[in-house]
């Protein structure tokens, strides 16, 4: 998710096509082209430009629903063009080749599907089969202490920064607990799904959000090829 603004200037963007199965965005001001995964211009009089960041969760609506109960939702244009275009999506591109370097040995098939994380300009990617068994997963990135959780749906996932005071966290998630609890061994500290601590010496407090992205495995290690696979050694 990325602000539609350039130096203070809003942009309005539409589909201009598909490059290896992610969109090519082109903005109606200059014409530039866009890539949809790395928010970067590579085509026009804004070449080379990157589009900032916006926080986002990786969440079912039902979830969603659940935290933000007055939250509004966009409601699809049933007479957009590309309706038909984008029904099945998934299955249809399921079909279609990827033009990436898969190299002999790789560590995860071109498909499947991972957690990709950057923090401190560091790149890692978390197969979600190993999340879902997991959950949740405390590692590092960078330098970077984090943990990923799945939430009681076993669908929504989030990440987070596992620091509070400075200090990395240790958390383990409360046995029994409905809705999902994190629990900090140092402190007994109790933190829900949003990150925030509900209980104990950290209460009130939130952990600091990064943002994750569910993607197949061939469209992250192409656009981040420092990247690190988590439960593989790098390479």
């Amino acid at each position: 998710m990325w602000n539609a603004a350039v130096d203070g200037r809003g942009l309005s963007f539409h589909l201009a096509g598909i490059n290896n199965q992610n969109f090519i965005m082109q903005d109606e001001e200059t014409g530039s082209w866009w890539q949809q995964v790395t928010g970067e211009s590579t085509f026009g009089p804004l070449k080379g430009r990157k589009l900032e960041q916006v926080m986002h969760d990786e969440l079912t609506f039902s979830e969603w629903k659940l935290e933000q109960p007055r939250g509004r939702v966009l409601r699809p244009d049933d007479g957009s063009k590309w309706k038909e275009f984008s029904l099945d999506w998934e299955e249809k591109t399921g079909k279609l080749r990827v033009v990436t370097e898969v190299e002999p040995g790789d560590v995860l098939e071109p498909r499947a599907i991972i957690l990709g994380l950057k923090v401190g300009g560091e790149a890692k990617a978390y197969p979600l089969s190993a999340v879902e068994k997991q959950s949740p997963v405390l590692d590092r990135v960078g330098e970077a202490p984090v943990v990923i959780v799945m939430g009681d749906d076993r669908k929504s996932v989030r990440a987070f920064e596992a620091v509070a005071d400075g200090q990395p966290l240790e958390l383990f998630a409360k046995p029994g607990s409905s809705p999902l609890r994190l629990v900090d061994t140092s402190t007994g500290s109790e933190w829900d799904f949003t990150g925030k601590a509900v209980s104990g010496k950290h209460s009130g407090r939130s952990l600091k959000k990064v943002p994750i992205l569910k993607d197949y495995w061939f469209d992250w290690k192409l656009y981040n090829p420092g990247t690190q696979v988590y439960g593989f050694a790098a390479r």
